[in-house]
């Protein structure tokens, strides 16, 4: 649970933030305004922070100034769709490079492209449950990208 005014991360059920003193619980929908540069209700632009992958990414890390929440979901979406886009990239040059009759019969350039499918399969995946947690609220981290944005994102504050 985040602090609906400094951003900071709050145990389950906590009452109050536990770096601001700030009560926590519902948000009233008329202070979401306020609680990012966007003027959306933070889990609305947490959630659009995957819409377009890297893109969206992007947009909402340079114009969010106020909400460590979003700024974690922007850089998340920056470095975790980044990766796959480079990886995707890599996958389908080297794809075109073995593209030959060796290849062929070698199942070389079977196994990239089947490679390839797996990477945008787990992807997919991946933006669907980065979009649902972000949208409910949840700060949910992935391995070692889910750590360097929240390091990240806490540095402006």
């Amino acid at each position: 649970m985040f602090c609906p005014k400094c951003g900071a991360e709050n145990p389950e059920g906590a009452k109050f933030c536990s770096k601001c003193g700030a009560a926590l619980g519902a948000v009233p929908a008329s202070s979401g305004t306020s609680e990012t540069s966007t003027g959306l209700a933070p889990n609305i632009a947490g959630l659009l922070c995957y819409v377009v992958g890297w893109i969206t990414g992007i947009v909402f890390a340079v114009i969010e100034k106020k909400s460590k929440f979003v700024k974690f979901h922007a850089l998340q979406s920056i470095m975790t769709f980044g990766i796959l886009t480079v990886v995707q990239i890599v996958i389908s040059i080297l794809a075109a490079i073995v593209w030959t009759p060796f290849a062929l019969v070698s199942g070389l350039w079977m196994f990239l492209n089947v490679l390839g499918i797996i990477v945008w399969v787990v992807g997919f995946i991946l933006w669907i449950i980065l979009m649902v947690q972000a949208g409910t609220g949840k700060m949910w981290k992935l391995p070692g990208v889910g750590d360097w944005a929240e390091k990240q994102a806490s540095k402006g504050s």
